[in-house]
């Protein structure tokens, strides 16, 4: 798995299509380049599965709950990145979760609360599995 870095990858990326939803997580995602595209191959170099996490200030006040989210979407992305699909993912944080519910900036509840929000994202993006009943 390899990170976006760059504004035009997110920006790129963000201009795709939105894959999935959950109540605070949306997954975009956008096919990389083939040979063929020069300026997409550039934005990323590689058929490989690219992904990005937008966590903005609006939705996360804190610092310490930013990178705490961002921190999940990455272990869990590397964990699930055999079962993506090569493409550029970006993982957006879309709403905010309830500070009376999680009132530490960073707590274990929060942890599971988004890791396991972030586990349906990714589940919903998948594509189902279709098994033949033919012989």
């Amino acid at each position: 798995m390899r990170r976006l870095k760059t504004r035009a990858q997110f920006q790129a990326v963000l201009g795709g299509i939105t894959v999935s939803k959950t109540a605070h997580f949306a997954l975009h995602a956008r096919a990389v380049a083939t040979a063929s595209d020069a300026s997409e191959a550039l934005l990323f170099p590689g058929v490989a599965v690219w992904l990005g996490a937008m966590v903005p200030k609006r939705w996360a006040k804190r610092a310490v709950t930013r990178n705490t989210i961002k921190r999940q979407i990455y272990t869990l992305g590397s964990e699930l990145s055999a079962s993506l699909e090569p493409r550029a993912h970006v993982v957006r944080l879309r709403s905010g979760f309830d500070r009376a519910q999680f009132p530490s900036a960073t707590s274990d509840a929060l942890k599971a609360a988004v890791r396991s929000e972030l586990q349906l994202l990714f589940a919903r993006a998948r594509p189902p599995v279709v098994v033949s009943t033919k012989p």
